[in-house]
């Protein structure tokens, strides 16, 4: 049987060969994970040239500008989410002008739409107001027949975004990982998914039925967890969070971006499970029974998907779906401070020691880390001790996302001190972030800023509204896009230049250009004295020695899945 990474590749060179039959010579791409399928396809086009433009608004106009020139459809790409919605003022101007656009989003297949996933829109019909037409096909297939109509859409798309009405035509496409073939990288291990659970539930709001207390209770039975992603907090919520917790006896998974890991807090609060979970031990005895959920989709990847198939009670007054994993069964639209009373009455604890063993792998883990990071170079962990440090109590700290938010929700354990941490976490891009940045400073939230080199450049415009802080931004320059480096598109063939794309960008100089102070730092003791100086507003570029980096994770990550200290 093909595999689905194939089964990919097979259905984006199909398009491409439409395409290219249609007269398409030039694909303009911006670097993306979800994309993958048909950035691998393109390079295997001896007669298509493929032209990396990182900023999506950018690429836009670079293509507007191409199919202008030579009056020949040219393609389009991007990946899910936010990014193919910058394509949009070009887009406009090709609708109007009539220049022969091709649009190709990468998106996520159809059963993540609508569920909370994340960097996951309904962006089909983005471009309805001015595209010729608008194609969804669908999931990749083997299908002769669908393979088929892959070459046809692609020469259709062409043909019609030449005219005689030129302009620009939309083709959305969903795929399914893994997004590699297997014979591009190895295959991951086999893992049984046992059937899903029966359709589910919901109580909108008010007292609930008694059939629908009989159904909690059926289902939250033995050993559980509370799992509070982003947003989790609301007004009164977090001591009757924890009295449900001390109550039950089980843990609270707390996001960085749950309002819950950072201040007050109970002895149920656990914020390293990214870390231990990487222990096939501690997955295997840490495997809970049932799932309450609240807030939005987690950072963590790895508690994502060790949660999958397990029964789930989800807690959300705006009746949203989050619910990538389809593992939901009863969902109560209610306040949650409410139904955290409402379950205490009527849910039986955990077995006794259920808790205590999610305290001491909290506990292992912390002291694994500190041991580690002492032993280890000065990188991003260490850093960001020293900027959490910094921090005035209750203040604020605006987070990039990409490599930024998942280095806070890896290194950054539970604390006593208040902070707020914010980052863009609805569709997950890397633009705008500072000007949101700015825009939380001006709404009267003192904010730090942590932003890669990337999200840097993707808001260059934003810089000017930086001036007007007091407080510094610090930028992790670490040649491009790393996150890369820790999926499977890293050994790629053309990964450098199509998928990490370092920008040949210099801080210091565009910092000035926009009337910034800055500051390069490349260790500890620079850092601190960068964060303390009186004029610190401005930028703090922050020069990350890449590969010393991922060699301190990965390093840290080996140990983790080693320890057989876990459970002492």
């Amino acid at each position: 049987m093909t595999d689905q990474g194939t089964r990919n590749l097979n259905w984006c060179a199909a398009l491409l060969d439409g395409l290219i039959a249609g007269g398409v010579a030039t694909l303009v791409l911006s670097p993306g994970s979800r994309s993958t399928p048909v950035i691998l396809a393109a390079q295997r086009r001896a007669e298509l040239a493929i032209e990396p433009i990182l900023d999506e608004r950018s690429a836009a106009f670079y293509a507007l500008g191409l199919a202008t020139a030579a009056n020949r459809p040219v393609a389009l790409l991007a990946t899910s989410g936010s990014a193919p919605a910058h394509w949009l003022p070009a887009v406009i101007e090709a609708a109007q002008s009539g220049r022969p656009l091709v649009l190709i989003s990468a998106d996520r297949p159809p059963e993540l739409r609508g569920w909370g996933a994340n960097q996951t829109i309904e962006q089909a019909e983005l471009f309805v107001p001015f595209a010729r037409e608008c194609h969804d096909p669908g999931p990749a297939t083997a299908d002769p027949a669908a393979l088929k109509m892959m070459r046809a859409l692609g020469a259709r798309a062409a043909a019609v975004a030449r005219g005689p009405h030129p302009g620009p035509v939309h083709i959305n496409l969903p795929l399914r990982e893994p997004l590699v073939p297997e014979e591009t990288l190895a295959p991951p291990a086999a893992q049984h998914r046992p059937a899903p659970p029966p359709p589910p539930a919901a109580w909108h709001g008010g007292v609930p039925d008694p059939h629908r207390a009989e159904q909690a209770r059926a289902l939250l039975r033995g050993r559980g967890l509370i799992c509070c992603g982003p947003d989790a907090a609301r007004p009164g919520l977090a001591p009757r969070l924890w009295q449900l917790a001390e109550h039950l006896g089980v843990p609270v998974l707390c996001d960085p971006l749950s309002g819950l890991r950072f201040g007050p807090g109970g002895p149920a609060r656990i914020a390293r499970y990214d870390g231990f979970l990487r222990n096939p031990r501690a997955r295997e005895q840490l495997r809970p029974d049932w799932v309450i959920s609240l807030g939005r989709t987690p950072v963590s990847k790895t508690l994502l998907g060790w949660l999958a198939d397990v029964p789930t009670l989800r807690i959300d007054p705006a009746a949203r779906w989050s619910d990538p994993n389809h593992d939901v069964a009863l969902l109560l639209d209610a306040d949650p401070a409410a139904c955290c009373d409402w379950l205490a009455e009527r849910l039986d604890p955990a077995p006794r020691d259920w808790l205590a063993h999610w305290q001491q792998a909290e506990r292992r883990i912390e002291a694994i880390a500190a041991e580690h990071l002492a032993e280890s170079p000065w990188c991003e962990p260490q850093l960001l001790a020293t900027l959490l440090a910094h921090i005035d109590p209750g203040a604020g700290l605006f987070s990039a996302n990409s490599m930024p938010i998942r280095q806070l929700d890896t290194w950054a354990g539970a604390r006593a001190t208040p902070l707020r941490l914010f980052c863009n976490r609805g569709a997950s891009g890397i633009d705008g972030q500072a000007s949101t940045l700015a825009g939380l400073n001006a709404a009267g939230v003192p904010c730090h800023g942590l932003l890669g080199d990337l999200s840097l450049l993707h808001d260059l415009s934003g810089l000017q509204l930086l001036q007007r802080l007091d407080r510094p931004c610090v930028v992790l320059n670490n040649g491009g896009g790393r996150i890369f480096d820790y999926l499977p598109q890293q050994g790629v063939e053309g990964f450098e230049r199509l998928w990490r794309t370092p920008p040949p960008l210099d801080i210091g100089a565009v910092a000035r250009a926009h009337g910034l102070a800055h500051h390069a730092v490349t260790g500890a003791a620079e850092f601190a004295a960068s964060l303390a100086r009186e004029d610190a507003a401005g930028i703090i570029e922050v020069r990350i020695d890449a590969e010393r980096s991922r060699a301190v994770h990965q390093t840290f990550w080996s140990r983790l899945h080693e320890d057989t200290r876990l459970f002492e």
